[in-house]
């Protein structure tokens, strides 16, 4: 009876000493020591190389090192369960994304964590937003003009799809604009880029950061871009929204998390830390040059944010009849 006693108790002791060490560590002046980075990605990865730029942004600002832990796999599962399991006290992170933290939900069958539940956000990176192009010689020279040429010929013209990101950014632009073509698969965004300069494909979508030289060196013609309004990554190329198609909001994007349960105070001085550095002019010039758009969500705002992404990203894939992998 009395070993039952101290079972039933022990849950609350444990959580008592977990705040107790929590306390104690916030009282001995946070940080003082080294803060472990995770990265759900290999290294050399664009969210790896943002990530360590960033991490020695955020060193210099809390005056401790900031060590990166690339745990890459399962489309950055692995790494992402790796930092829901981490001590929540406040010297470990991760840079999550909309795959990791909406999309892979409902693309794979069990990812080893709650994207929500397990997770505080602390401060958003910025946004990656995409580009749907042509060859120059084409006479679509717009979004409208691409809605009206494939609701005339429906599934006729065909589409270059390199990622799921890709697949998702068209299968909105099919259900927002009610313009249905045919995306043909290719392995990467060079590949895809070969077909539509080669003539196999007319028209593609992918990140701006895999064909800003391809539009800036005239390869390509952009047509329109995916964030909701016009991109300091493509100045002078109008969102889909702005020509007209209604609701159309698609970008990849980049947010630095802590485990649940982190203490308060460590989340608030990690996001004014991160903060701090990431509004800074030479740092989002930086961001620019790696293909993020610098973008500014309090914690608040990027519940808010996640929450909604992960049911938009969700409604895609569920829509595009993609399956769960196991």
């Amino acid at each position: 009876m009395r070993s039952l006693k101290v079972l039933r108790f022990l849950p609350r002791v444990l959580t008592g000493l977990t705040l107790a060490a929590a306390t104690t560590v916030m009282a001995q002046g946070y940080p003082n020591k080294p803060i472990r980075l995770i990265v759900p990605y290999a290294v050399g990865q664009g969210t790896d190389i943002a990530a360590r730029y960033i991490g020695d942004e955020l060193s210099k600002e809390l005056k401790q090192p900031v060590i990166v832990d690339n745990r890459p796999g399962a489309g950055g599962n692995v790494g992402t369960q790796a930092a829901a399991r981490s001590p929540a006290d406040g010297y470990n992170i991760m840079i999550g994304t909309n795959a990791t933290h909406a999309a892979n939900a409902y693309l794979y069958a069990n990812t080893g964590f709650d994207s929500q539940a397990d997770f505080e956000p602390v401060a958003m990176v910025g946004i990656l937003p995409l580009v749907f192009v042509t060859k120059p010689s084409s006479p679509i020279n717009s979004m409208p003009d691409l809605v009206r040429a494939a609701r005339a010929k429906p599934g006729s013209l065909n589409i270059a799809i390199s990622t799921t990101t890709c697949r998702l950014a068209y299968e909105l632009f099919k259900s927002r604009g009610e313009a249905p073509m045919f995306p043909i698969d290719f392995k990467g965004s060079a590949q895809a880029l070969t077909g539509v300069l080669g003539d196999q494909v007319e028209f593609m979508v992918d990140t701006i950061t895999s064909l800003r030289a391809a539009v800036t060196s005239n390869q390509v013609k952009a047509l329109g871009v995916t964030s909701a309004q016009s991109s300091k990554l493509l100045p002078g190329v109008k969102s889909l929204a702005e020509q007209g198609i209604s609701g159309y909001e698609l970008v990849g994007w980049t947010v630095f998390y802590a485990p649940k349960g982190t203490p308060q105070e460590a989340l608030n001085v990690l996001s004014a830390a991160l903060n701090k550095a990431l509004v800074r002019p030479d740092v989002q010039e930086k961001l620019l040059q790696l293909g993020i758009e610098p973008q500014r969500k309090s914690m608040e705002e990027l519940k808010a944010f996640g929450q909604s992404e992960k049911e938009k990203w969700g409604r895609l894939i569920q829509g595009a009849g993609l399956k769960p992998a196991a």
